[in-house]
């Protein structure tokens, strides 16, 4: 079932997140291309008989998708129900304003998405990602006396990082 996917890529990129899916990359890799710009699909294989028999896969059915999602090469496989994601792996969007957190945040969790506490989601094939607004960070880590102690609490109480209201509880709490 090895592929020849990885030889086709040529960007000289060492290391490329390789993503297992049960039977659904192709759906995956089209939301992923989707939702990021700068995205798309670089090369597709598919089961042919005796790769579809040994993998208990459809012959003609996507095998591996290798794409890039803002310039960064991945690749997808459906490599059925064995492996499942977990929270332990997850990609973070650093976003510049509320309008891309909101953007992402809204893509990546319709059609049975699930919010999670502190910026995190979970898209509906399960993947982890952080949506993370550089606002964040900024406050987090500031040496001003308390004041990222202040943005983490506001954080903490956040599903979906909400730039005004960190600003708010900051300010509301340092003067």
């Amino acid at each position: 079932m090895e592929t020849n996917i990885q030889s086709k890529i040529s960007t000289g990129q060492k290391i490329t997140p390789f993503l297992w899916f049960d039977q659904n990359a192709e759906e995956a890799v089209n939301l992923y291309t989707s939702t990021f710009p700068n995205s798309k699909i670089t090369t597709t294989t598919r089961y042919n008989a005796e790769g579809a028999k040994a993998a208990h896969m459809p012959e003609g059915t996507v095998m591996s998708m290798a794409f890039q999602l803002e310039g960064l090469n991945f690749t997808a496989i459906n490599g059925g129900p064995i492996f499942k994601f977990t929270e332990a792996i997850s990609f973070v969007v650093n976003c510049d304003n509320q309008e891309e957190v909101d953007n992402y945040w809204n893509k990546l969790t319709a059609d049975g998405g699930q919010e999670s506490r502190c910026g995190w989601l979970k898209d509906k094939f399960g993947l982890s990602w952080q949506i993370v607004p550089k606002k964040l960070i900024e406050l987090i880590g500031s040496k001003e006396p308390g004041k990222a102690q202040k943005a983490m609490h506001a954080m903490l109480k956040m599903k979906k990082i909400i730039i005004a209201d960190l600003e708010k509880a900051v300010e509301q709490e340092i003067n």
